[in-house]
């Protein structure tokens, strides 16, 4: 057991060495977020979903082009024995337009528009849960080093500790019960240890996951966060801009659509069919007609549509009124949790300098024997735990106010003002709204784009 323990002091020892030999190249907590944005699987998995939303409005809008098709038909014929057989081939060229629909497609285009618009805010959402995870992340591996740290101290002061308390039994100032009370606490020091340094490897490993990376050094962020002058102001920012909201405001205009589409449906459609046909006995023949007409009994399915479209939208509307309260909610509790970690901060900080003054004054007093080897072990512990209570309610404070940051919808890379190549979610959009085919110049350019996209 003993060979373990030191082996992990000395794992941690040479750990910490890392994190001090290197300060010139120690990262903040803007580089851990850096990291987050551009390695995030998570948001490339988003941005993709917003880019096959901005292909629904491409095919919406190629609805309103006509179709051309094409076929080739041969027929083989066998008539009565004595006589020849015939082959007879026809090629055909056909277009369909359809020139009125009573909006539906109009509404079409219109709904999937806003569900770009709403893909978009929810790709911010995502980006808001990756920069909180990596700040959760960073500071989890700031308090896990600095723990790491006072328990490997604890291991060496209770190791002194022991070594004294042996020393004053061999000479009888002490008994062996004193001996071990110390050994017992050293044993729990070394187990406290381990423990600390399994957390510390876990936090590493998150850090990773978010960040892309393992940590190196990291420099505790000197400032915070204040995004808001009051909880009130707080509130009303989210009220206005937070992207769950405005995602959900959206949805409803979609629904809203859906709807005018459904009963569009019922009305009837007047469309224009041409088609020329090329045989071997003529040089072609060529046809035009209007259709003009709608449904009339369906089996009720189309009035089924139109009931669930507003339904939906009756949803939507609710959804709205949920994501609201639950976001003034989430800025309640984030701004109820920054208030506790701060007053957590600044009773701890009183908790240690009493705790420093009673250790001392202890050991003081053990030296002229008017302390149990036990009362100094004690006051040693309860120091410890003050100091390690400090650095758990630093990292509180520190992700608390990046919580606020993001219950208001503001955690974001452009907000933070990161360093990074912002994605722009309107390239896309732009390049595919008008529908290019495989064959236009656009449509070439876009299939560049493509490939580099699948090939990272």
């Amino acid at each position: 057991m003993l060979g373990n323990a030191i082996k992990s002091a000395v794992f941690g020892a040479a750990f910490l060495a890392s994190f001090g030999t290197v300060s010139a190249t120690a990262e903040t907590l803007a580089d851990a977020l850096v990291g987050a944005y551009e390695t995030s699987g998570l948001l490339d998995q988003q941005r993709a979903v917003l880019r096959a939303a901005d292909e629904d409005v491409a095919q919406a809008v190629a609805t309103l082009r006509p179709v051309l098709s094409w076929s080739y038909d041969t027929n083989y014929t066998n008539p009565q024995p004595l006589t020849r057989d015939s082959i007879e081939s026809t090629l055909s060229l056909t277009a369909q337009l359809e020139l009125w629909s009573a909006g539906r497609r109009q509404f079409i285009i219109e709904s999937r528009k806003e569900l770009v618009l709403a893909t978009r805010e929810g790709l911010v959402s995502a980006e808001q849960n990756i920069l909180f995870r990596a700040v959760e992340a960073f500071m989890a591996v700031r308090r896990d080093v600095e723990i790491l740290a006072l328990r490997q101290n604890n291991v060496r002061l209770i190791t002194q500790e022991l070594r004294a308390a042996r020393d004053r039994f061999e000479v009888g100032e002490v008994t062996r019960t004193d001996v071990a009370q110390a050994e017992a606490r050293l044993a729990e020091a070394r187990a406290e240890l381990a423990l600390a340094q399994g957390n510390l490897e876990i936090a590493r490993e998150e850090y990773r996951a978010s960040i892309g990376r393992f940590p190196g050094p990291l420099v505790q962020p000197r400032n915070l966060p204040e995004p808001a002058s009051s909880e009130d102001e707080a509130r009303a920012i989210a009220s206005q801009g937070h992207p769950d909201l405005r995602q959900a405001q959206r949805e409803v205009r979609v629904a809203d659509l859906n709807v005018s589409a459904a009963r569009a449906a019922l009305s009837p459609t007047l469309s224009m069919n041409g088609t020329v046909t090329w045989d071997e006995e003529t040089n072609g023949n060529e046809t035009l007609n209007l259709n003009f007409g709608g449904p009339i009994y369906r089996g009720g399915e189309l009035s089924s549509a139109v009931r669930q479209s507003q339904q939906n939208a009756v949803g939507s509307r609710a959804n709205v009124h949920i994501v609201s309260d639950r976001i003034r909610q989430g800025v309640g509790n984030a701004y109820s949790q920054l208030r506790s970690a701060r007053a957590n901060r600044e009773a701890v900080a009183r908790q240690i300098s009493a705790a420093q003054i009673a250790f001392e004054g202890v050991r003081e007093e053990a030296t002229l024997g008017a302390r149990t080897t036990l009362e100094v072990l004690d006051a040693e512990q309860e120091l410890l735990d003050a100091r390690a209570d400090a650095v758990t309610a630093a990292t509180q404070e520190a992700v608390a106010a990046y919580a606020v940051l993001q219950s208001m919808g503001l955690l974001t890379a452009d907000h933070l003002n990161l360093n990074v190549q912002a994605y722009d979610p309107t390239a896309y959009y732009n390049a595919v709204r008008n529908a290019p085919t495989f064959t236009s110049r656009q449509g070439q350019q876009l299939d560049k784009v493509l490939r580099a996209l699948n090939r990272d």
